[in-house]
């Protein structure tokens, strides 16, 4: 039976039976549901609670209060009735029951649930005090009936109390809500969300209200009504489809909930919630951040007051430093924002460096920051630049973090602005029950397993890129695997992967499903199926990223997706189809050659004439060299990216030659991690020109992490210094890390690193391969572990992939042959387990 034909007891033409009617027809035959429907039937129930109170004696002063929902006007058809009778005590037990009873009854009588409470002020404050439910109601309390001044008066004491109890009622109201999202998950991603208490619901939103009351923090406004709107208009369809009063939008109701709504199927009903319960979530994480970030600043006044005697409030608390994590942006009072330098509107890369630098350091992006990158009008060009795509890479690549960063941003609109193709998959639902997320989450946390994988794999960017775009062809009629190929083609060339790279996303996302499914599904000792897959797969390589992928897209999926027999089938399948592969014949890589340019083999001649390091460094455009020492002195104030005018972080190339001799490498590496420039890639190279004696070159890509690049002669003179033992790299990087180290909360563990030795690597090699988590200092570490084994590094690969380093190192024994089996296994365990137990040091 549904709200519209509730019966009714009583004289129809009664104020019971005269509002029954009304309250039936502004039901059934008003407008659409909305917020002026719910105004409209929440007057209506006033003035009938009001005539009821009217209609006899008051035992002194009394008010009829609405509290809850209904002191909101959030009267749903089926919502419950909240009310207070306030008193003043001064009537009689006897009188005081009999009024109650005049006003509850007939709510009965209609057969609306009713939630009430009869108190008097004193009752009412002793109640909120120990009850949070209540008080929180009764901050909503409206007036409806009797003596205004009674609940003026109890509505002036209620907020009083609230804000003066906010140290302690705050937490507690932020631990309700998480209870509440363990209880009934995630609003946003529920197939038969809970809309009231699942996380993001109406509750959230009725929390929000109660902390801008307690003047602690606000929500941030924008989008915040609209949303609450939206759930509320769901809720009133869903009562009268189902005659219930119920909050859960269960499958069976959703297509009528939708066309109740003038919607056209329940999969845009679905978007419309998830949209909304994102904005309220969203909102809720900045405000209860603000919440903590006020409080702790409350209890740092507390505590220099104690330790400071006679401090009555006028000695400022020093504020908190400004640590600089990247060009452009600093680290505030636990939180990522822009530098006082940045531009947002001349730096297009800012936002995406600003992701990638929050994400890596566990710290959420200020609401400020995601408003400034947002109202910037600084458009990535297509393609895209290598540093943009690096920092994106980057982001993907941080592991769980990533998804409060990536939320942010989507809150803000940046994502689609990024990714204009995103927009179709943005809060799809998914219909199956295996699947826990929506589509674009999904992709989301395929990208975050994935970046557990990518010591597996040669291309952690690929890998990466395709766990992001795998689905991507969920938002297009036909076959997703069909569609995301032309997509991820197109978003590929936007990002500015080259044609071979493209290549391989668009083969990772067209064939995302064939290894599960031929691995499940077919007979995997027919010759037939295995070289299927190698046709379609075509390369070692991408085998490998496919594997990869596939466990990534299945742990993203669910528990249901993933075990340990689909593992073992998928496992020997990839075994199978690389054995075919092999049989063509995939060339190793070679070592650098020794054939060298002009400018190189002057510069290795000169080494050999002075017996000395020569260093050149040619900046990018817009980058010159030589303005280092101004950066330096800021930062050794605190200041290091703030200052004003900073230049803009591109690649230079730095080249540095001298007579071959041990500890080469790990003192290079060494001076430019002192000096804050990031390798982007390197090389490492013997030569000998014009047999005049062996000269190691070394050609490098950098770029300083903040301020300018040093002159090329300060490197050299470090360099030099480095190399006859007078300047401590290991040192200096050790004070540098004490002197910037902040508390932080801790990021989630990297993937461990892994050392191997290439199967196939060399004739006249060991190559030992090297993944690891990007560092400064990392290269160091590696060189100087490689020294101090005794190996000679014939050549050096390095490259650095979103936050991977991924590094080839082709070494020798004394002999300048390759090192046994045995030996280079052993020097492979060693470097990795060198590598695990050193932390590297932070860059402040």
């Amino acid at each position: 039976m549904t709200a519209e034909t509730t019966p009714t007891t009583g004289d129809a033409t009664g104020p019971s039976g005269g509002y029954a009617a009304a309250r039936l027809h502004l039901l059934s035959q008003e407008a659409r549901t909305g917020p002026p429907r719910r105004a409209r039937l929440a007057r209506l129930t006033d003035e009938w609670l009001a005539g009821l109170l009217a209609g006899g004696p008051r035992p002194g002063r009394v008010a009829l209060v609405a509290v809850g929902g209904y002191g909101r006007g959030e009267l749903s058809p089926r919502s419950d009735l909240d009310l207070l009778l306030l008193h003043d005590g001064k009537g009689s037990r006897a009188e005081v029951a009999a009024l109650a009873d005049r006003l509850w009854y007939p709510v009965w009588d209609l057969g609306i649930a009713l939630d009430h409470s009869v108190r008097t002020l004193a009752e009412a404050h002793e109640t909120a005090g120990g009850d949070l439910k209540v008080h929180l109601g009764l901050l909503d309390g409206r007036h409806l009936a009797g003596d205004a001044a009674l609940t003026a008066e109890l509505r002036t004491a209620l907020l009083a109390q609230w804000r003066a109890q906010a140290v302690t009622r705050l937490p507690e109201l932020h631990e309700l809500g998480r209870e509440r999202a363990r209880r009934h998950g995630e609003l946003p991603f529920l197939l038969e969300p809970d809309l009231k208490e699942a996380r993001g619901g109406l509750r959230d939103a009725t929390a929000l209200r109660a902390v801008a009351a307690s003047w602690v923090a606000d929500a941030p406004r924008q989008g915040l009504d609209a949303a609450r709107n939206v759930l509320l208009d769901v809720r009133d369809a869903l009562h009268l489809a189902t005659g219930r009063a119920t909050d859960r939008l269960a499958l069976e109701d959703q297509d009528q909930v939708a066309r109740a709504l003038g919607l056209l199927d329940a999969d845009i009903l679905l978007r419309h919630v998830y949209e909304a319960a994102r904005t309220i979530s969203y909102a809720s994480d900045v405000t209860w951040r603000e919440v903590g970030r006020v409080q702790r600043a409350r209890s740092a006044r507390r505590r220099l007051r104690g330790f400071l005697p006679g401090n009555r409030g006028g000695r400022r608390v020093p504020a908190e430093e400004r640590s600089p994590i990247a060009d452009g942006v600093v680290e505030h009072e636990g939180e990522v924002v822009l530098a006082r330098s940045a531009r947002p509107d001349r730096d297009p890369v800012l936002a995406l460096r600003a992701a990638a630098a929050a994400a890596q350091a566990a710290l959420p992006l200020a609401l400020p920051a995601v408003h400034a990158l947002a109202a910037a009008d600084a458009p990535l060009p297509v393609p895209w630049p290598s540093e943009a795509r690096e920092q994106f890479v980057t982001l993907l690549g941080a592991g769980p973090d990533t998804v409060p960063v990536w939320e942010a941003l989507e809150a803000a609109g940046l994502i689609t602005r990024l990714l204009p193709d995103w927009e179709r998959v943005r809060c799809r639902p998914q219909r199956n029950a295996v699947h826990r997320w929506t589509v674009d989450r999904h992709l989301v946390e395929t990208a975050v397993r994935a970046s557990a994988l990518t010591r597996r794999v040669g291309r952690p960017d690929l890998l990466l890129v395709a766990a992001l775009l795998h689905d991507i062809g969920k938002g297009w009629p036909g076959d997703h695997s069909v569609a995301g190929e032309t997509i991820a083609r197109d978003m590929a060339a936007r990002m500015g992967f080259g044609a071979a790279d493209t290549e391989v996303l668009a083969t990772l996302v067209r064939h995302h499903l064939l290894l599960i499914e031929t691995a499940t599904r077919r007979d995997l000792d027919d010759p037939a199926t295995v070289a299927n897959v190698a046709s379609a797969v075509g390369s070692r390589s991408t085998l490998e990223l496919l594997h990869a992928l596939t466990e990534a897209d299945a742990l993203a999926t669910g528990p249901a997706a993933w075990s340990g027999w689909r593992a073992s089938l998928l496992a020997d399948l990839v075994k199978r189809v690389g054995a075919v592969l092999d049989e063509g014949g995939e060339p190793p890589r070679p070592p650098a050659q020794d054939r060298i340019t002009a400018a190189s083999e002057r510069l290795a001649l000169d080494a050999i004439r002075t017996g000395a390091p020569v260093v050149t460094l040619h900046a990018g455009p817009h980058e010159p060299a030589g303005g280092a020492q101004a950066a330096e002195d800021a930062e050794d104030a605190g200041a290091a990216g703030d200052a004003e005018g900073g230049p803009e972080p591109v690649g230079a190339e730095l080249v540095v030659a001298l007579p071959e001799r041990p500890g080469v490498l790990p003192a290079v590496a060494g001076v430019l991690a002192l000096h804050r420039l990031t390798v982007r890639s390197a090389e490492l190279r013997s030569v000998d020109p014009a047999g005049q004696g062996p000269v190691l070159l070394l050609d490098w890509r950098v770029a300083a992490e903040y301020g300018s690049l040093p002159q090329a002669e300060r490197l050299r003179a470090d360099l030099v210094r480095a190399l006859d033992g007078s300047l401590s790299i290991a040192g200096r990087l050790a004070e540098r890390e004490a002197a910037y180290r902040r508390p932080r909360r801790r990021a989630a563990p990297s993937p461990p690193p892994r050392v191997t030795v290439a199967p196939l690597g060399s004739a006249v090699a060991t190559v030992l391969e090297v993944r690891a988590q990007d560092a400064p200092g990392l290269l160091y570490r590696i060189g100087h572990a490689l020294d101090g084994a005794g190996v000679i590094v014939r050549s050096a690969h390095v490259s650095t992939l979103g936050a991977n380093a991924v590094d080839a190192f082709y070494v020798t024994g004394p002999d300048k042959a390759p090192l046994p089996p045995e030996e280079a296994a052993g020097l492979a365990r060693d470097l990795q387990e060198a590598l695990a137990q050193q932390t590297p040091p932070t860059a402040g």
